[in-house]
């Protein structure tokens, strides 16, 4: 009898398009192929091979091992992260595979923000975690954390907004320390959202893509949507509202108690940043970090630290928060 390994035995699986429509089997398979490409390189290790056959709307999978059941079932995750209203984009498919290799294909086929003018639905397992905790009511208070382009910020509008439009509130306040200007904006021309905005565009520009300009307007006008720099909450209860805390690891120690206390009666909090980018004057000490120390454990708050495997932007991003991580640690080793 041979003691040699055995070779894994190639498997072959099916996927049978889940809707009977050629326009679905096209978008599965993307402009040339170029999706069943992705899932080929995904998966190279195992040998998997993927092909179409358009006259029974099926794919079929093959490959070793585990890749081919994995592929299989990260295309079929695909195809009902579309068939949900999410885009048939390569951003989608990598989002299925990511989330069917670390936690199968229910849940990578995505627990959706409806509502909205589009799906939004979690793209890494990191964000997936998040969007569970953001959306559970007996939590009243959620940090996120992470570096940049991990969707923290966007996915607290994303839920902010949904729950403002079901009219579960009445309010979505958006708070961010203002530090370039000292919060010191009098001087400034304009309204106080025309002082704000500069700081605020990228909270502007996720509203914008979950309800729309005009619905944005509309609700700002009704005061339904409101932004403000974090010192012009001082004083206030936020009743009924969803407020979300941006950019919070510019926020003093007292900024952040101050701010955290204003929760009213039917209200939820949402505390974003990225503790390794203060821009704080040296020896001021971050309050977005001090809060997570001193809440972690108290009861109706979460924390959720997200890493640079959640990173959605641009590839190159992630390379680069890596060469930078490198070389901050290099700096601290020096010293």
């Amino acid at each position: 009898m041979s003691s040699k390994p055995k070779t894994p035995r190639a498997a072959t699986h099916r996927f049978v398009v889940p809707i009977a429509s050629q326009q679905m089997l096209r978008d599965v398979c993307g402009p040339a192929h170029a999706h069943l490409q992705l899932l080929e390189q995904a998966f190279a290790d195992d040998g998997v091979r993927v092909d179409s056959q358009a006259q029974g709307g099926e794919i079929v999978v093959t490959g070793n091992g585990d890749g081919a059941k994995q592929a299989a079932d990260a295309l079929q995750a695909f195809a009902r992260r579309i068939a949900g209203g999410a885009d048939a984009s390569v951003t989608e498919l990598e989002a299925a595979i990511r989330l069917t290799v670390s936690h199968g294909m229910a849940a990578a086929s995505g627990d959706a923000i409806m509502g909205l003018r589009k799906p939004v639905m979690a793209q890494t397992p990191g964000q997936r975690t998040y969007l569970e905790k953001l959306r559970q009511d007996d939590l009243g208070l959620v940090f996120g954390v992470g570096p940049a382009g991990t969707g923290k910020t966007y996915l607290a509008v994303a839920i902010g907004a949904a729950e403002l439009k079901s009219g579960k509130r009445e309010r979505l306040i958006v708070a961010r320390p203002a530090v370039e200007a000292g919060e010191k904006l009098g001087f400034l021309p304009g309204a106080l959202e025309e002082k704000v905005d500069p700081y605020m565009l990228p909270i502007w520009d996720a509203l914008n893509e979950c309800l729309g300009a005009q619905e944005v307007d509309r609700r700002k006008e009704r005061r339904e949507i409101e932004v403000a720099p974090l010192a012009f909450m001082r004083g206030r209860t936020l009743k009924n509202a969803f407020v979300i805390i941006d950019e919070a690891q510019n926020a003093t120690v007292p900024q952040m108690k101050m701010v955290l206390t204003r929760l009213g009666r039917g209200s939820r909090m949402v505390v974003t940043g990225d503790p390794s980018q203060t821009d704080l004057p040296g020896g001021v000490k971050s309050g977005l970090g001090h809060a997570m120390d001193i809440l972690d454990g108290v009861q109706g708050v979460a924390i959720e630290k997200l890493t640079r495997a959640d990173v959605v932007r641009h590839e190159l991003v992630g390379r680069i928060i890596d060469a930078y991580d490198k070389d901050a640690a290099k700096g601290a080793a020096r010293k």
